[in-house]
């Protein structure tokens, strides 16, 4: 069972406020009382998410409506499978359509290409994360579509956990001065530190932070970063990674792959609204 994010009514509301404005001037062509019904169909495979959002969509436009879903959040489907029924005031159902539709092939976009990845490498050890590359006031969405597609969530944000990068590093004279004032400043948060090479790996795991990202290394050097790393701090692939490169590195023992492609990249579901009648 996916939890959907606590924004999500909000989320819509911004989205359906952008789309109808004032009121939708197409939709006034049907009479007021007129009904119809119309499937939701899925032209191409995929990993279906947005389920929660298309509901609450369509329950923001008219609480008359009646949504039937033929599949599960979560679920795989083939090229030209119905996903559901639709009854009710027509003016609403084409209202909500283009919104619907929007969060429905997106997310399962995102939960698409995370499900791809994650079967890859899941014969090893390897986690596969997200990160903060997100379609802006999309990001609890796309995070939540992570999960549906077996994906797991890298930070939230730039409030719950330490990601130290090269700028802070440099702002905060080195990679130790660094690491110790996150410690005195928040010593409850997970703490992250990029590193560039391996001499900086050195640096930081001797610094002890929790997990250690390094950042476009050669597949060599994540090899020989995972033969230097003897404690407890995890090690976190990133940089570039894609399907061809993804398995290599997971098979080197790495423990996390984040891979900004799951949320910055997707190529939007296929899907239709089509009325019955």
């Amino acid at each position: 069972m996916f939890t959907p994010p606590d924004n999500l009514a909000h989320t819509v509301q911004i989205a359906l406020a952008e789309d109808l404005g004032p009121g939708d001037i197409t939709a006034e062509l049907l009479p007021e009382s007129k009904e119809i019904t119309a499937i939701i169909e899925c032209r191409e495979a995929a990993v279906v998410c947005g389920i929660p959002w298309v509901n609450e969509v369509y329950a923001q436009l008219d609480s008359k409506l009646v949504i039937e879903w033929s599949i599960n959040e979560g679920d795989r489907v083939k090229p030209s499978t119905t996903l559901a029924l639709i009854k009710g005031p027509a003016r609403a159902i084409l209202s909500g359509e283009r919104t619907a539709l929007n969060f429905l092939q997106t997310l399962s976009a995102t939960a698409t290409q995370t499900n791809q990845l994650v079967n890859l490498v899941s014969a090893t050890t390897a986690t596969l994360l997200d990160t903060r590359k997100t379609i802006p006031g999309l990001r609890t969405a796309q995070k939540y579509a992570v999960r549906v597609g077996g994906g797991t969530n890298h930070r939230q944000g730039l409030f719950d956990a330490y990601l130290i990068k090269e700028n802070h590093i440099s702002a905060c004279g080195g990679i130790v001065a660094a690491i110790t004032n996150a410690r005195n400043l928040h010593p409850d948060k997970t703490l992250e530190v990029e590193v560039k090479d391996l001499e900086e790996l050195k640096q930081a795991l001797e610094a002890h932070p929790d997990i250690v990202m390094l950042d476009n290394f050669s597949l060599e050097n994540i090899e020989q970063a995972v033969s230097l790393n003897s404690g407890p701090c995890k090690l976190e692939a990133s940089g570039g990674i894609n399907a061809e490169t993804l398995v290599n590195i997971a098979e080197t023992g790495v423990d996390y792959i984040s891979v900004g492609s799951l949320t910055k990249n997707c190529q939007a579901i296929d899907l239709s609204l089509l009325v019955q009648d």
